[in-house]
C-alpha cells in the first residue's frame, strides 16, 4: 500500500542564490573566493547555474517533476549594495522570480541570508559587530514590504551553527579565522539578528511564518561505554544543535563562556527548519583541544557520501525531528536533506529512505510541513567548490548543459503519489545501493 503525506504537504527543491545565480561579485564570497588556497582546486562560482540570468529554465524542470514548493535565498548584497542603496532592478528581477516560481504552481519559501554578507558589512566587521543586527533587520523589513506579496514563508538565516564554527573556528568560511573569542561574539550576533529579522517580518506582514534553518546532525559516542565519548558527544551535540535553537526558545544562553540571556529572542520561531544530511560518531580526544576534545567521523562500515562528506543515515532524520518537536512543540519543515552522490549511486534509496523517514516523524505526532531535497541541479558548493555534486540534475558549469539524473525520476514519482508508492515499499532493507530505478 502506497505511503501518503496530508495534501498540504510541500514538496520542494532547495538553493541559494550565490550558488546558483552567479556572478555575486560585491559579497565576501565572491572575496573569499578569489584568495588562494581558499576554496578545492582553484574553483570558483563565477557563473554559477545561471539564475540571475535564466532562474526560469530550472523552475520549468521544478514543474516537470510534480514540485509544488522551492526554497531559495535572496542576495543581500545584490539588493543593497551600498549602505542604504537599493537596487531597484534586482527587487524587480527578484519578483519576477518569485512570480516565476507561482504561475507554476511553487510556493517560495525565501531565506534572507544564507551565509553571505554584503562587502559593505564584510568591511565594518561582519557577524562580530553589532550594527549587523539591525541591517539585518533593516534588510528583512524591506524585503517583506517588496516581497510580501508574493512570499509567506520566510527563513531568517541559513545555519547560524555553520556561519560560525567554518567562519569562526576552523577558518573554512568567511572570515577565515579561527578564535573563539571572535566566535562568541558573532553567535550572540546571529542569534539577535535572527530576532531583529523575525520581528521586522512581522511589522509588515502579521501573518507571515517565520523560522531559522539549522543544521541539526545526531552525535553519538564512538564507544557507547566509554564515559569520554558520552561526554564530548553530549556537550558537542549541545553546542552544535541545541543551544541555539534554546536560545530562540527561551532566551536561556548555555554557551561557550557560561549561561546567561538573549532576552530578545524569546519566541522568534514560528517554524524550526530542519537541515539534516548525517551524524557524527564522536572520539573523546584530550589531546585535540583545537578539535573541542572530540573527533568526528562516521560510524565503522557505514555507507558515506562522495569523498567522505558523510554517514549515508536515515535514521537521524527521525531522530531529530522527533526531538525538534519534544522540545520547541513548533511545526517542522525538512529545510534541507540531501548528499553528493555525482554517479547517482546511492541517491535514489537515500530520497525513499529519507521520505520514509518523514512519514515516520509524522506518525509519530510531528508536524512536518514540508520536505525540500537539496538540491535540483548541481551548483557551486562552498569551499569544497564543483568537487561535490548534490543535484537531481547534473550540470557542466562551463556549457550549462544539464541533464536528468536517475533519481530525479525517483522524486518525480514521490511528488505525484503525494508520498511514497507501494512500488517503492519493503525494499529498503536491502544492503548496499539500488543500481537503477528498476531496482524498485
Amino acid at each position: 500500500m502506497a505511503q501518503r503525506f496530508p495534501a498540504e504537504f510541500r514538496w520542494g527543491t532547495a538553493t541559494s542564490a550565490h550558488q546558483v545565480e552567479g556572478c555575486n561579485r560585491n559579497n565576501d564570497w565572491w572575496a573569499f573566493e578569489q584568495l588562494p588556497g581558499r576554496i578545492r582546486s582553484g574553483h570558483r562560482s563565477g557563473r554559477a547555474c545561471d539564475w540571475w540570468r535564466n532562474a526560469e529554465a530550472d523552475f520549468d524542470r521544478m514543474a516537470e517533476l510534480g514540485l509544488n514548493a522551492h526554497r531559495l535565498s535572496v542576495e543581500w548584497s545584490r539588493l543593497e549594495p551600498e549602505p542604504g542603496r537599493v537596487d531597484e532592478a534586482s527587487v524587480r528581477r527578484y519578483r519576477q522570480m518569485l512570480q516565476g516560481l507561482r504561475e507554476r504552481g511553487l510556493e517560495p519559501m525565501v531565506t534572507l541570508h544564507h551565509f553571505t554578507l554584503p562587502l559593505w558589512v564584510a568591511r565594518q566587521g561582519g557577524w562580530e559587530n553589532p550594527k549587523t543586527v539591525a541591517w539585518l533587520g533593516s534588510h528583512a523589513r524591506r524585503c517583506a514590504e517588496w516581497f510580501g506579496d508574493l512570499v509567506d514563508l520566510w527563513v531568517t538565516v541559513n545555519e547560524p551553527n555553520v556561519v560560525a564554527a567554518l567562519g569562526y573556528l576552523q577558518g573554512r568560511h568567511p572570515p577565515g579565522v579561527r578564535n573563539p573569542v571572535r566566535a562568541v561574539r558573532a553567535i550572540r550576533h546571529l542569534l539577535r539578528a535572527h530576532a531583529a529579522a523575525y520581528r521586522a517580518v512581522h511589522e509588515v506582514q502579521p501573518a507571515a511564518r517565520v523560522g531559522i534553518a539549522h543544521n541539526l546532525r545526531p552525535m553519538d559516542p564512538a564507544r557507547a561505554e566509554h564515559r569520554g565519548d558520552r561526554w564530548v558527544a553530549s556537550w558537542h551535540a549541545n553546542w552544535f544543535n541545541w543551544m541555539w535553537l534554546d536560545v530562540l526558545h527561551t532566551g536561556a544562553w548555555h554557551g561557550l563562556l557560561g549561561p546567561g540571556q538573549v532576552a530578545e529572542c524569546v519566541g522568534t520561531l514560528d517554524f524550526v527548519g530542519v537541515n539534516y544530511y548525517t551524524r557524527d560518531r564522536v572520539r573523546f580526544a584530550p589531546w585535540a583541544p583545537h578539535a573541542a576534545f572530540g573527533l568526528h567521523g562516521p560510524t565503522p562500515g557505514a555507507p558515506v557520501s562522495d569523498q567522505g562528506y558523510g554517514e549515508i543515515y536515515p535514521e537521524g532524520l527521525v531522530r531529530v525531528l522527533r526531538e525538534v518537536w519534544a522540545r520547541y512543540r513548533r511545526p517542522v519543515f525538512v529545510t534541507e536533506n540531501g548528499l553528493p552522490d555525482a554517479a547517482d549511486r546511492w541517491r535514489p534509496r537515500f530520497l525513499v529512505e529519507h521520505v520514509g523517514a518523514v512519514a515516520r516523524a509524522l506518525s509519530d505526532g510531528v508536524p512536518v510541513l514540508g520536505y525540500y531535497h537539496w538540491s535540483l541541479v548541481d551548483n557551486f558548493e562552498w569551499q569544497d567548490g564543483w568537487n561535490l555534486r548534490f543535484g537531481l540534475f547534473g550540470l557542466d558549469p562551463d556549457t550549462q548543459r544539464r541533464w536528468a539524473r536517475p533519481s530525479a525520476r525517483v522524486y518525480a514519482r514521490i511528488c505525484a503519489a503525494r508520498g511514497l508508492p507501494a512500488e517503492f515499499l519493503g525494499g529498503t532493507d536491502r544492503e548496499g545501493p539500488w543500481d537503477s530505478i528498476e531496482d524498485f
